[in-house]
């Protein structure tokens, strides 16, 4: 099926004279996680990873992802003719290089994309990689051209939350957007991000699964806010948009259609007040709608830059924090009846890993104000869990055993925040290996979670801490040891990370980031333990202040499969003061039979 796709995209290519086409894995927005109607690199190529882009060629057909879905792009390409090209590591040549160092034939070489879903920062990235003439083709919805049955456009309700779930009106945040413009003398921005325009505009939606977002645009002007969106699909009875749209313009905010982005920002429509100097992100602005504010001749001068609204909601504020607080209160508990579930469960049954899933979301569906799941959750058995982001089966996958290792990673959306767990769960005897593997991930969590650091480290400098006690042992693990996290929002989050790329953003007080640590023995079993983290500042004294982190997830460790020798007196006394907090935390608020289990599942190492 994948084979005849590509070779139907191919007889396009011979037509029109391409000599490449890049198709990536992301939408208009630039989002993570995009909605059914962008998922191209899957359509066209079986590929179902969140990160990944395909070059197809008249002779080669090509996948580049990183070291996350290696063995994932491996069973998953079989049979397609695509291969696999891989990021992240030493040796990788990026997509424009590659395309670069190439033998073409032509003395110009033609690369279509469609530019609706191609920045314009990497557009202009593959331009840049060629010392040759280059012409990019711009084909907005090119696999449309055989996609007969492609999705369509989401278009789902939108609700708005008051100041007693944000902690700052939407006023506040453009009054500080448009400071923002002051300072970098400009007098409009246009936001392309979609968790950008939720956070800004104090909306939540539903056009992407697992992301409470609305597709969109927002232009901010010194005198106007104008919300660009599909109203068309806002007109059911059953939903409460029309009251959003009031409340909305009631504030100041214009509400115009989606399509009419496009005629703004090129000068035919006169919706908006005059503006010259216009702030873009790049990495979010498409290379499509970049081309049509470029032709717009009133628009006298492009300042580019990252998105100010990024560090600013990264920064969760007092009220946020107190409701995220509640949120993995509510997390924990819901894990923890499912783990107390799940053990029970194997000892009289067989259980697969979707039946796993099913469960903890329909025990996690009934806690007041869940939103839904922050992601698909990870439920994997085995040597299942050495694909970090393993796609659970709906059916034929692992069945549980009381033996070995099962990870399960998995989070909720809720109106006072957004959770993201992981447990690897002993469920019986596990080999040497297993234990020191667990032992050693353990360690590396506790050390960043003990972290201080003085104010103004970047994430990329204490990455180290979690990864030191594999190294020392010669192992590794490929992903990021931590992301941000958003407030009801995108469980995966900038700026802020921590990995070993050079992301030069500091920590700072109030940011949350996740710590994850863990290790994948292809075949055998996978690893991983995380929790969420909240920055906060700890003192200040003559070296300056100082940062650590308190954990926010509540869910207890299980110390079964630990190897005690291995850790330190100070991680001893981390692990056994986070038990025992969580039971004293949890273990009130659960059932008699669950808090007596949970009692002993916490008793100190």
């Amino acid at each position: 099926m994948f084979r005849s796709r590509i070779e139907a995209l191919r007889a396009v290519m011979r037509e029109k004279q391409w000599d490449a086409v890049v198709i990536t894995g992301g939408d208009p927005h630039g989002s993570e996680y995009p909605a059914p109607r962008w998922k191209q690199v899957e359509w066209l190529s079986g590929f179902t990873g969140e990160a990944g882009d395909l070059v197809i060629t008249l002779d080669h057909a090509g996948l580049w992802t990183d070291s996350r879905y290696f063995i994932q792009a491996v069973e998953q390409l079989r049979g397609s003719g695509v291969e696999l090209h891989k990021t992240r590591v030493p040796e990788e040549i990026p997509i424009p290089r590659w395309l670069s160092m190439q033998d073409w034939e032509d003395e110009e070489v033609r690369v279509a994309i469609d530019g609706k879903c191609h920045s314009l920062a990497a557009t202009e990235a593959l331009q840049d990689a060629f010392t040759t003439p280059v012409r990019i083709v711009d084909v907005p919805d090119l696999l449309s051209l055989f996609w007969k049955d492609r999705p369509a456009i989401p278009s789902k309700p939108v609700i708005t939350l008051g100041d007693d779930l944000t902690g700052s009106p939407r006023s506040e945040k453009i009054a500080a957007i448009r400071d923002f413009l002051v300072e970098r003398e400009c007098d409009a921005i246009l936001l392309t991000a979609l968790d950008d325009i939720a956070w800004t505009l104090n909306i939540r939606g539903g056009d992407v699964e697992y992301n409470p977002v609305t597709l969109s645009y927002l232009l901010v002007t010194m005198g106007q806010v104008l919300w660009f969106v599909r109203k068309e699909g806002f007109s059911r009875p059953d939903d409460d948009t029309a009251g959003t749209f009031e409340e909305l313009e009631k504030d100041g905010i214009a509400i115009m259609d989606y399509a009419e982005a496009e005629m703004v920002l090129s000068g035919i429509s006169d919706a908006a007040d005059d503006f010259s100097r216009l702030y873009i992100d790049p990495s979010t602005l498409n290379y499509n709608l970049s081309t049509v504010i470029f032709s717009n001749p009133s628009i006298e001068r492009t300042v580019r830059g990252s998105s100010p609204v990024a560090p600013m909601k990264a920064v969760k504020n007092a009220t946020e924090i107190s409701l995220l607080r509640e949120a993995h209160l509510d997390d924990g508990l819901a894990m923890e009846r499912f783990l107390f579930w799940l053990e029970r469960k194997i000892e009289v049954d067989t259980l697969s890993e979707a039946e796993a899933a099913f469960r903890l979301d329909s025990i996690r569906a009934d806690i007041p104000g869940f939103m839904g799941n922050s992601f698909e959750t990870i439920s994997a058995y085995g040597k299942n869990a050495a694909l970090p982001h393993y796609v659970t089966p709906a059916s034929g996958g692992a069945l549980l055993q009381e033996q070995g290792l099962y990870l399960v990673d998995s989070g909720g959306q809720y109106l006072s925040g957004t959770t993201d767990i992981t447990r690897t769960v002993p469920l019986g005897p596990c080999t040497a290996l297993e234990k020191e593997d667990y032992t050693l991930v353990l360690k590396g969590h506790i050390d960043l979670a003990m972290a201080v650091f003085p104010e103004g480290t970047p994430g990329c400098r204490i990455d180290a801490l979690a990864r030191e006690p594999l190294w020392r042992r010669m192992r590794n693990f490929g992903h990021g040891t931590g992301h941000g996290v958003g407030f009801f929002l995108c469980v995966h989050e900038g700026p802020q990370d921590v990995r070993q790329n050079l992301n030069p953003t500091p920590l700072r007080s109030g940011m949350v980031i996740s710590d994850e640590p863990g290790i994948y023995r292809e075949g055998h079993h996978g690893i991983r333990h995380e929790n969420l983290l909240l920055c906060k500042e700890l003192g200040t004294n003559e070296f300056g202040t100082w940062l650590g982190f308190e954990t926010l997830t509540l869910c207890h460790i299980d110390t079964s499969a630990i190897i005690p020798d291995l850790l330190t007196g100070d991680e001893i006394d981390w692990l056994n003061a986070y038990n025992e907090r969580v039971f004293r935390e949890l273990g009130p608020r659960l059932p008699a039979q669950i808090s007596t289990w949970l009692r002993a599942k916490t008793r100190p190492i």
